[in-house]
């Protein structure tokens, strides 16, 4: 990194040059000078559907923990098992504060004799502030966001790509997991991740072989046509899954359950921070659950814009898009718990005018290679 984690100045990742080389739209993002868009967000959106896109996401933090307290720790501080986790393998999870709200989504990934950590980029020093203050003498905490650049490659043809620059056996590997692998001479952990729906691989890059890879990977992906992906698209692929953002879908006053995240919350292992909230919250329902909403037509209904029903406002939209793959505007959103069966009608007020939007089944769209 160009900057150090104490600068107030926006940082700038190892590919930034490559970025502004290829005419990207730079904005400022989580601290970084992050590429928005390049040819346009519906292309790139739709590249990575039907073929193969390459991502810059070294703005994401990564810390490690260690220890001999290292997995009792983690069991405290997120609402996942980790002790389910082999060698190798990733699990999606979130850390919670003790009235159940999020304090950030995050994946862990267990590496033997330590486990890594990537959150959110605009989370990094509040979450290790967070761990930090919950910390036991057996266990060593380390941000090591400032080691690495990260690339994702993603799409149905991301395995060709990365079969063109490592003789890993890709085939065999699952989703959710994790490997060391060699790449023009350099040790690159990856793994079989994504926020895309599609399959996809990110890879950990120390910042010394950054230059080197970045210029296998695009040898490699002028085969396939593979086409650089900015933020913009980024989020709209995510929404297409309803995979939740932080800052807009949760956050500090949401919780799991809420926000239909049940499923990365297990109870049953025993007592972990929030937990106590969060049980009572799924024995007794909560009283709103995040929902994905489809409208006609074009209006785009964007962050803040009411949920109306009966003349009442109900809830607000959390993320909102239009869906380059359904051809149609999406939402998510907040909605009192008897208004969020599916089929259901409510309204979105976009420029003072009402527009109806029914709520489907997530995800929003049904042919990603994972979902």
């Amino acid at each position: 990194m160009e900057e150090t984690k104490t600068s107030n100045l926006t940082k700038k990742t190892p590919f930034y040059k490559y970025h502004v080389e290829a005419g990207a739209k730079m904005v400022p993002f989580a601290g970084f000078m992050m590429p928005i868009q390049y040819t346009g967000i519906t292309a790139e959106h739709l590249a990575v559907r039907n073929n193969v896109g390459l991502f810059d996401l070294s703005h994401m933090g990564e810390f490690e923990i260690s220890g001999p307290g290292a997995l009792g720790f983690l069991q405290k501080m997120t609402t996942n098992d980790v002790s389910t986790i082999k060698l190798g393998q990733i699990q999606y999870s979130c850390m919670c504060y003790e009235n159940g709200g999020i304090v950030d989504d995050l994946l862990i990934y267990h590496l033997g004799d330590r486990y890594m950590l990537v959150v959110n980029a605009s989370n990094i020093d509040k979450d290790y502030q967070w761990l930090q203050s919950h910390l036991n003498s057996d266990v060593k905490l380390i941000d090591i966001s400032d080691n690495y650049g990260l690339l994702a490659v993603q799409g149905p043809n991301a395995q060709k790509v990365m079969e063109s620059i490592s003789s890993y056996n890709f085939e065999s590997m699952p989703y959710y997991n994790s490997a060391v692998t060699e790449i023009g001479g350099h040790s690159v952990l990856f793994s079989r991740t994504g926020y895309t729906g599609e399959d996809g691989f990110e890879l950990y890059i120390h910042p010394d072989a950054c230059d080197d890879i970045w210029d296998k990977v695009i040898e490699a992906g002028k085969k396939m046509d593979m086409q650089f992906i900015g933020l913009g698209a980024r989020d709209s692929l995510r929404m297409e899954m309803k995979m939740t953002l932080y800052g807009n879908d949760i956050d500090q006053t949401t919780t799991p359950i809420e926000a239909s995240l049940s499923w990365i919350v297990k109870l049953d292992k025993g007592a972990f921070v929030g937990s106590d909230v969060i049980e009572k919250q799924k024995r007794e329902k909560p009283k709103r659950r995040l929902i994905c909403l489809e409208l006609e037509g074009r209006a785009f209904p964007r962050v803040g814009y009411d949920l109306i029903s009966e003349e009442q406002v109900v809830g607000k939209v959390t993320s909102g898009t239009f869906s380059p793959s359904l051809n149609k505007p999406i939402a998510l959103g907040y909605l009192p718990l008897p208004l969020t069966k599916i089929g259901n009608t409510v309204n979105i007020k976009i420029r003072d005018k009402l527009f109806p939007a029914q709520i489907v089944k997530p995800p929003f769209y049904k042919k990603g290679t994972h979902r």
